[in-house]
């Protein structure tokens, strides 16, 4: 059974993993091998991701003790990362996080720059492209997507 709890600095060893993992099984099908490095190098900065983590709602979805999937979102809307173990994709993780996030955010406005191989998956989930971007990452210019939802809050 999925479960979604709350982040805890004792996760971020296995989140730093599932991210390089992801990224670099995931989204190869749609970027190159010099752009993925670029993207997870394997070498992220502990201390930052974890003070990020701890500064923005983030939650984790564990399926059997083990983490399966992360996402946070800023106070100001901006859902900051999302990402879901490469076997685990397609069943249903990240939807649980992303709705939990946006539900728990109390933002009319969610955004986030969506990698193209993240795209179809945020418009599933109502999201609309407000424009191409491109991510700076170490000196390469990562295609990515601006996109948006507006959720009634009554």
């Amino acid at each position: 059974m999925l479960s979604i709890r709350e982040y805890a600095p004792g996760d971020l060893e296995e989140i730093l993993g599932l991210f390089y993992g992801t990224v670099h099984s995931v989204n190869a099908k749609d970027y190159s091998p010099e752009e993925l490095d670029a993207w997870a190098g394997g070498n992220e900065d502990s201390e930052k991701w974890n003070m990020s983590l701890l500064s923005h709602l983030s939650l984790v979805a564990e399926f059997e003790g083990n983490i399966v999937g992360f996402g946070d979102i800023a106070p100001d809307g901006y859902l900051d990362r999302l990402y879901v173990r490469g076997d685990f994709q397609s069943r249903g993780a990240g939807t649980a996080l992303c709705r939990e996030l946006e539900r728990r955010s109390g933002c009319a406005r969610i955004y986030a720059h969506v990698s193209i191989t993240a795209r179809s998956f945020f418009e599933r989930l109502g999201y609309k492209t407000a424009r191409e971007c491109g991510a700076k990452r170490n000196g390469l210019i990562l295609k990515n997507y601006l996109m948006e939802k507006f959720i009634s809050r009554r």
